[in-house]
This record gives structure tokens, C-alpha cells and sequence, in this order.
């Protein structure tokens, strides 16, 4: 704003000064050329007058008048005859010789013809004027006015000095004028502007001070005004804006706004974290050309040729997962009837889905698992009914089968019971502070005779003094159920290995087996409920099909986690993790 002001003064002062310049020039012009004129006139009328003198008088008689008006007028009268001779002369005035001045007149004369006309010259800084005299057509002889100029250059620097003075006073005058309008004006102007700039960078809180601005204070309380008004307007804006975004970011399903032109316009986190997509990727181009998914981009394509909101259930794979989604599309309409775009909602019901798949195989899995001891139970019981209890080796070994049936019954219907009261939420845990060596070994005790019989190596190892926080029953049966199916997965002459470890900020648990390990797209499953490797294997051995899923809850309920590696034909490892007591 400096910047305009300091150039505004410049060009009002430059223009000031070029017409005051301009003004002067004219007017000393004018006075010279005025002063000239007058100062020939005088020359022309004494000359004549001298003229007409000496027509009527006889030169020798007015000689002495003649120098004595020479002396009076400042000027040197010379008289020449006809033959242009020198017949008076006043004598000089001027610093220029009689020769040179004799020069100059016959110079002159020679450059004009005289019929009956006067003609004046400057030469050597003297005015000459020549008229001519003599009665009749012929003349008697030429008298000659010389007159220095430097009366003329006095006048001349006079007149230059008193327009100089005069003008350079109004100069000083004009620029004190145009200082005070310009301070009077345009220091609310340049307010004004710097608040006007900062409202355009969005800096709404800009204020232009008050003051006594006079004719200006229209536009500076105008500019407050709307200052004022644009700052309650964004304030309102930015809080609307941060709710809609929270709303948007927050919100538990993933969210996607295309523009009427086809292009991503905006996508929530819950869309980034559900598809990892990033948004420098994705925003501001194409949805066909950024979407993966085809059947999505087909239901877009609907809704673009339909108008109308569509919602459909999809498989979609997401890295090596797949999931399920409930999508619902639909157009956004403006006022008049001005198409927006679409936004399109994805909920992630794959959970959902995954329970009723857990539930349709629970029941047909507790259907089958109940079914086997039922049928095994009242077929043995019709068969002694029938007369075999009368032959004792069969009454005891058909009674022996049913004892059998009915245990497994028993373990599977506790299990179940187990199962269900982990899975309560009012489920607690006996905390107390539990030796891990402890634990294992009296684990790894109940099933020493069960290796022995299998000839499989069960070796136990853990540091003495690992202590975690939990319930030693609960970690027990956990090691219970792990060793179970370590051993009986294990063929003969194979080996099972518990051992523990601390690390930074975790005690880990290993149940390392030699059986016949777990295909790697099996291994999300084994922890589903009655969800066998090798079915006919689990069956005989007596296995509920439970044990895992068990461990799974046990684990989770300690606050830890479980996790599988395992080659088919090698071997199978779980590691249970456990979080460090706080001491």
C-alpha cells in the first residue's frame, strides 16, 4: 500500500511539476517575445523620428541635439549619406569598435533593398535599426539606432527570476495540498485494502482501525461490516465442516461420493482401512479406472443409467481375504433437479455372515456329533434286548461299547457346557500368579503314559521362576487340549515338544509336535467349532472336535493370543502368547 501511495504522489507531483515547467516556458516566452516587440517598436518610432528630424533640418545645425538624444535614448546614432558614408556618429555604447560597427551597418545594407522601409538586425549583442530619409523618391541617406541588449537580458532574467519564484511557491503549495489529500484519503484507502487483502488470504479476523476518516468512513465501516460478517459465516462454516467430516471419517462403514462427472471425490478411512486404497491414488479420477472390483463399478453404472438407488449383497476378495458386503448406492439430486453424483455405502457384514455359517455347521455338527453315541447306544441296546445279553462274552462287550459311547457323550455335552459358560460375559478367571514350569510339567505328566504307548518323544522345557498372571486351571486345560491333539496327530516314533520363553514384553508358550501338519488355507478354520483336519482320524480318537476353539476363548480370556505355523507332513507349532505381569 506504500507502493500506491508513494506512486500516486510521484505522478501528482511529476504532473505538478511538468505543468508549472510548461507554464513557465510559455510565460517567459511570452514576455520576451512581448518585451522584443516592444523594444522594436520604441527603436522603429525613434528612428523615424530621427529620420523625419533630419529631413527637416540640416545636420550640421542639429548635431549636438543629435548626441544629446543619443546619450538620453542609451542608443548611438549614426547618420550615413547616400553613398552610405559616415557623415555623424555619436560615438559608442557598446564594446564593439567603429570599424566592426561600420561593418555591420554596410553588411546589412547590402543584405536589403530600401525602397522607403526601415529593417532592424542583431549583431554582436546590439540591435541595429536603419531607416532610410529623404524627400522625394530619391534618398539623402540612412540614419542608424544601435542599442546594446542588455537591458533586454535584464528584463529577460527578471522576468525569469520572478517566475521562478512564483512558480516554486505554488509548487511548495501544491505538493503540501496533495500531501494532506493524500494522507486525508488515501490512509483509510490503504486501511481498507490491507484488510480487504487479508480477507482474501481467509484471515476474517482483519479490521480496519477506526479513526476520523471523513468521507472514507462509509468504506471502512462497510469493510468491518463484511469482515464481521464473513467471520461469524466461516465459523459457522469450519463447525459444520468438522462435523460433517467426523460423521463422514467416523462412521463404521466405509463410504465412497463419485461427482456427476464419474470422477472420486471423496472416500472415508473405514473405505481406505476395508480396500487399502490410498486417497493420492484414487481421488480425482475416474471410479472405473480405480475401483478393482467389477461388480461394483457395475452397480455404479446402474445407478449413472437408472437414477434411481440400488442395493446388493457382494463377495469381495480384499488381499487374500474375501468378504461380504451389503451395498447400497444411490443418486444425489439437487435443487431443480441438478444431478450431484452418488455416493455409495459399503457395510462389511462378512462377520455376520461368518456366524451364520458357524451356526448353520454348529447345529449340523452337534445334530452329527450327538447322533453318532445316540445311535451307537440304542442300536447295541436293541441288539442285547434281542437276546444278546444272554450270551455273556457279547453282553460285555456290547455293555463295554455303550460305556464308551455314553463317556464320549458325556465329554461332548460337557465341552459344550464349557464352551458356552467361557463364552458368557460375565465369564471370570481365578487370577492368581502362575508358575509356567509348573504347569507344563503337570501337564505334560497326565499324557507321559500316552507317549509311552505311541513310543513319541514328549519333551518338556522351561526356565525356572516364569511367572505369568492368570488361572492355573484354565492354562492347564489349555495345555491339556494342545497336547491332546499334539499326540494324536503325531504318528509313532514322533516327538512333542513343550517349552517356554520371555521376551521383551511377553512369555511364550510352544506345543511343538512331528504329525501331519495343517494345509495353510486350513488353518483360519481350526479354531471354529467342531472343525477337523482329518475327520475320520479326530473321530476315532475319541476328539469332540472342541478342544481348539476352547483354547481359542481361554487364550483370548487371559488377554493373550494364540497363533500356528505348520507343513504338511512336518509338523505343526502353536505359540501362545501371554502379556508380562505388571509389577
Amino acid at each position: 500500500m506504500d507502493s500506491l501511495r508513494n506512486r500516486l504522489l510521484f505522478w501528482l507531483i511529476t504532473l505538478i511539476v511538468t505543468v508549472l515547467i510548461a507554464l513557465g516556458l510559455l510565460l517567459g516566452q511570452l514576455l520576451k517575445q512581448f518585451y522584443a516587440e516592444t523594444m522594436n517598436k520604441r527603436m522603429e518610432k525613434e528612428a523615424k523620428a530621427l529620420a523625419i528630424l533630419l529631413e527637416n533640418e540640416p545636420l550640421g545645425r542639429i548635431g549636438a541635439d543629435l548626441h544629446d538624444m543619443g546619450d538620453e535614448l542609451s542608443s548611438r546614432i549614426t547618420v550615413l549619406d547616400r553613398n552610405e558614408q559616415v557623415r555623424f556618429d555619436s560615438g559608442r555604447i557598446a564594446a564593439i569598435s567603429d570599424e566592426d560597427h561600420e561593418r555591420i551597418i554596410r553588411t546589412i545594407l547590402r543584405k536589403q533593398q530600401f525602397p522607403r522601409f526601415s529593417v532592424i538586425e542583431k549583431a554582436n549583442d546590439v540591435y541595429y535599426y536603419i531607416a532610410p530619409y529623404g524627400r522625394g523618391p530619391e534618398r539623402d541617406g540612412y540614419v542608424v539606432l544601435s542599442t546594446p541588449t542588455s537591458s533586454l537580458k535584464k528584463v529577460n532574467q527578471q522576468i525569469w527570476g520572478v517566475l521562478i519564484s512564483s512558480l516554486g511557491m505554488a509548487l511548495v503549495v501544491m505538493i503540501a495540498l496533495v500531501f494532506k489529500i493524500a494522507n486525508q484519503y488515501m490512509r483509510p484507502i490503504e486501511a481498507a485494502t490491507k484488510a480487504a487483502f487479508e480477507l482474501e488470504k481467509g484471515n476474517y479476523a482483519a479490521r480496519v482501525p477506526d479513526g476520523e476518516y471523513k468521507e472514507a468512513g462509509m468504506l471502512v465501516r462497510s469493510i468491518n461490516r463484511l469482515a464481521r460478517n464473513l467471520q461469524e459465516m466461516s465459523r459457522a462454516r469450519e463447525i459444520q465442516t468438522d462435523r460433517l467430516h467426523t460423521l463422514i471419517e467416523n462412521v463404521g462403514s466405509a463410504l465412497l461420493f463419485i461427482d456427476h462427472r464419474g470422477h472420486v471425490h471423496l472416500l472415508n478411512r473405514t473405505f481406505q482401512t476395508y480396500f487399502h486404497l490410498e486417497p493420492s491414488a484414487c481421488l480425482y479420477r475416474p471410479y472405473a479406472d480405480v475401483l478393482p472390483y467389477r461388480d461394483v463399478v457395475r452397480l455404479i453404472d446402474d445407478i449413472f443409467i437408472t437414477e434411481t438407488p440400488i442395493r446388493r449383497q457382494m463377495r469381495l476378495t480384499v488381499g487374500i481375504e474375501r468378504k461380504h458386503f451389503d451395498v447400497y448406492g444411490a443418486p444425489i439430486i439437487g435443487t431443480n433437479a441438478e444431478w450431484k453424483g452418488i455416493v455409495v455405502v459399503f457395510h462389511d457384514i462378512t462377520e455376520l455372515k461368518r456366524l451364520e455359517q458357524i451356526r448353520k455347521d454348529f447345529v449340523a455338527n452337534v445334530s452329527h456329533e450327538l447322533k453318532t453315541p445316540v445311535t451307537s447306544i440304542r442300536g447295541f441296546a436293541e441288539t442285547l434286548l434281542d437276546g444278546a445279553m444272554k450270551d455273556e462274552a457279547a453282553l460285555e462287550h456290547f455293555l463295554t461299547i455303550i460305556l464308551k459311547e455314553s463317556e464320549r457323550l458325556q465329554t461332548l455335552v460337557e465341552e459344550l457346557l464349557d464352551l458356552s459358560k467361557i463364552e458368557q460375559h460375565g465369564f471370570q478367571l481365578q487370577l492368581e500368579d502362575v508358575d509356567i514350569a509348573q504347569v507344563i510339567a503337570e501337564a505334560a505328566a497326565v499324557f507321559r503314559q500316552k507317549a509311552a504307548e505311541k513310543q513319541i518323544d514328549l519333551h518338556i522345557e522351561s526356565p525356572s521362576g516364569l511367572v505369568i498372571r492368570g488361572d492355573r486351571n484354565r492354562m492347564k486345560q489349555i495345555l491339556l487340549n494342545l497336547l491332546a491333539n499334539a499326540l494324536a496327530y503325531t504318528p509313532e516314533r514322533g516327538n512333542v515338544a513343550v517349552w517356554a520363553e520371555e521376551t521383551d514384553g511377553e512369555v511364550l508358550i510352544h506345543v511343538k509336535d512331528t504329525g501331519i501338519g495343517i494345509e495353510e488355507h486350513e488353518i483360519p478354520r481350526i479354531f471354529e467349532r467342531f472343525y477337523r483336519v482329518d475327520k475320520a482320524r479326530s473321530r476315532n480318537s475319541g476328539g469332540t472336535g472342541l478342544g481348539l476353539s476352547i483354547v481359542k476363548h481361554l487364550v483370548e480370556a487371559h488377554r493373550g493370543y494364540i497363533t500356528v505355523a505348520s507343513e504338511v507332513g512336518r509338523g505343526t507349532e502353536f505359540t501362545i502368547h501371554f502379556p508380562k505381569p505388571e509389577r
